[in-house]
């Protein structure tokens, strides 16, 4: 299969005016016709220069400042952003043509379970801590509906989910660019449960499913536990899967269904871009294959352009759309949600066989907390303090990990992928962490091929103070001390090179 050299990030024929304008800035940032510390016009200059309405501006700027380009200081203006030290990003994927039967190993299971271990300062996992979240409001939330709604605590739950909250997540997909009824949504116990039963709907074991390469762990285990069969896309870090070469695919592979996440894709957090949005909608309607779109991560995205679903361009039906509020609302509540399209039918009798209904206070506060006004102002505040701690993370890693060490930079979320040097051992590097109460994620856990052993996946969403981040510079350290050794011992005879994996293999 061949990958696609990045596109741009979106054309403007899909953009609303306020974001050509920023992107037209944040060009001259990248490429440094704009430096770091430079006051910007202020917003009624720069409407007159642009020939634009100060609102028009003061969201161009929002955007700038969501992407954490430029900067508000007060009684000041606006400034270029001071930025870590760039480095450069990932090489796109190439994994092999065939489609895999697929085998996870235990470490994933290890990885998640280390997670909720206070002893262990984890950057495995890919969940937001409680202190992200606006506790209270949610504790107000649930007692509300006991209050309420006590009457639900003792009636059995029946039915794709409780009518407000549908009503309230189809308003909510009025974000992502799409018109939803309340009546074609199934309310879920998480995201897991939706792609799982949207892969129940449309395959059967043996199928090819085509999804993104690396992709999260836990759809591979989705895939294992039901037998179906991994085809990986070449993805690249920044502008996602390869549509040329998922239409190879179609061409020459059975393909049963495409499961996708084209906005922050997890691990490598790439976004689609907007055209090849459409043409992703257009690729599956025409040759009749579902595409189960994940959208869990799209109201992390720093633009408006990136929260835009390939759901918005589907006239056929055939993209499932699913979702769920772990990331960005209350990740305790465990609310998720399908829109199955022209499988919708299918998916209520499979939810109602498989798990049945969910409960339904939490349902009602949910859709309380959906509808309570400055949730938008509360996502925003959420996507700008996680863009700092990812700055900050990666300027750690700039600092402290093995010279030649690539990480991508995510147009929003909290996940990194670092691809280490070449000849790097993940699975060694994640042992050596372990033994320091340090957890994170080795590339191998991405993937059915068995590729990307010289890559981590970094959650940076969990706590971050001083002790978190002179582990995240430990793992560094530790990353160049077995980069030094591996050179040591390249240089060494072959006796000697015998001789010490004869050891170690002892010691094992």
């Amino acid at each position: 299969m061949v990958s696609t050299a990045p596109t741009a990030l979106h054309d403007s024929s899909y953009d609303s005016l306020y974001l050509q304008i920023a992107e037209r800035m944040a060009q001259s940032i990248r490429s440094g016709t704009l430096v770091r510390g430079e006051r910007l016009p202020s917003v009624r200059e720069q409407a007159r220069r642009q020939g634009v309405s100060p609102a028009t501006i003061v969201q161009a700027y929002r955007a700038l400042e969501d992407a954490r380009l430029i900067e508000a200081r007060p009684r000041s203006g606006y400034y270029v952003a001071a930025r870590p030290a760039r480095l450069p990003e990932p090489e796109p994927s190439a994994p092999p043509a065939a489609s895999l039967q697929v085998d996870v190993s235990s470490i994933g299971e290890q990885v998640m379970r280390l997670a909720a271990d206070p002893s262990v300062i984890s950057f495995g996992a890919a969940c937001p801590s409680g202190e992200l979240f606006a506790q209270e409001r949610v504790r107000r939330a649930v007692s509300r509906a006991a209050q309420r709604h006590r009457a639900t605590l003792c009636r059995y739950p029946l039915g794709p989910g409780n009518e407000a909250l549908r009503r309230a997540i189809a308003r909510h997909a009025l974000g992502l660019g799409c018109q939803l009824e309340a009546r074609d949504i199934v309310v879920t116990n998480g995201a897991l449960e939706a792609i799982s039963l949207c892969l129940r709907a449309v395959t059967q074991p043996g199928d090819v499913v085509a999804l993104e390469s690396p992709t999260y762990f836990g759809f591979l285990e989705i895939l294992e536990s039901m037998h179906l069969r991994a085809l990986e896309i070449p993805t690249h870090p920044r502008t996602g899967l390869s549509l040329d070469a998922l239409q190879l695919a179609f061409d020459t592979q059975p393909v049963k269904a495409v499961l996708a996440v084209p906005t922050l894709s997890n691990p490598l957090g790439a976004c689609l871009p907007a055209p090849e949005r459409r043409r992703l909608a257009l690729m599956v309607a025409e040759r009749g294959i579902p595409l189960i779109e994940d959208v869990i991560y799209n109201d992390l995205a720093e633009r408006d352009d990136l929260r835009r679903a390939v759901k918005a361009w589907d006239s056929t039906g055939h993209v499932m759309l699913c979702g769920s509020f772990s990331k960005t609302v209350a990740p305790g509540l465990r609310v998720g949600w399908i829109e199955g399209g022209r499988w919708g039918a299918q998916l209520r009798r499979l939810k109602a066989v498989h798990s049945g209904a969910q409960t339904e206070l939490v349902e009602l506060a949910m859709a309380d907390l959906l509808t309570q006004p400055g949730h938008e102002s509360a996502w925003r505040a959420l996507r700008a303090t996680i863009a700092a701690r990812v700055d900050e993370a990666r300027g750690l890693i700039a600092e402290s990990f093995p010279k030649g060490t690539r990480v991508t930079d995510p147009a929003g979320g909290f996940i990194l992928w670092v691809e280490l040097p070449a000849g790097s051992d993940s699975v060694a590097l994640f042992r050596a962490c372990l033994a320091e109460r340090i957890c994170i994620a080795p590339g191998t856990m991405f993937s059915a091929t068995g590729r990307f052993n010289h890559c981590i996946r970094l959650g940076v969403g969990g706590r971050w103070d001083a002790p978190q981040r002179a582990a995240l510079a430990r793992v560094g350290a530790i990353a160049c001390a077995m980069a030094r050794g591996a050179a040591a011992e390249s240089k060494a005879s072959p006796g000697l090179r015998l001789e010490a994996l004869l050891s170690r293999t002892e010691l094992s």
